[in-house]
């Protein structure tokens, strides 16, 4: 079993739906290869992938707040992308995290959490007029900054650093 799911060889054609340019990407994206970054405000992507992706502020900007770890999940994010009117979600990001930048937004996730927090209350009315779950996933990534997310973000931080997928035997990087 592979620790890391590296799911850019799986793209395919479908890389062509990934035109979001790094400097443009949200500061809500957890680290890994895919991230939004100049996306429309038609809250298009969590219809398609509501476990991966949100949406930032009033304008529906979308972001990914959890990287695909299954063939299914990329599926959902490239449907995603693909539904993205200015192409705005990004696939690079592989080439541009550092374990500095990486380490770098994880001192940084008491912001995010923040943002979650005060979102909160108009997330749930937002529910009401759309139905796509937007506190649930607020509530979702809350927890996964709190939990599970570290221990990807150390495989992650190692595949970085040796671009293969741990073993068990292997010894993780610190955050």
């Amino acid at each position: 079993m592979e620790l890391y799911f590296d799911p850019v060889p799986l793209l395919g054609d479908t890389h062509e739906s990934f035109r979001g340019q790094w400097v443009d990407r949200k500061w809500l994206n957890v680290p890994g290869p895919f991230y939004g970054a100049d996306t429309d405000n038609c809250a298009t992507g969590r219809l398609h992938a509501p476990g991966l992706v949100l949406y930032e502020g009033e304008y529906y900007t979308e972001y990914v707040y959890r990287q695909p770890r299954t063939t299914e999940e990329l599926r959902q994010l490239v449907d995603a992308a693909e539904a993205e009117v200015f192409s705005g979600y990004g696939c690079n990001g592989d080439e541009y995290w550092t374990p500095v930048a990486v380490r770098e937004w994880w001192r940084d996730r008491g912001r995010i959490r923040e943002y979650l927090a005060d979102r909160r209350e108009a997330w749930v009315a937002d529910d009401e007029k759309s139905g796509q779950g937007m506190a649930a996933a607020a509530r979702d990534y809350a927890a996964y900054l709190d939990g599970e997310l570290a221990a990807h973000l150390r495989i992650y931080l190692f595949w970085l650093d040796e671009r293969r997928s741990p073993t068990l035997t292997d010894r993780l990087p610190e955050l």
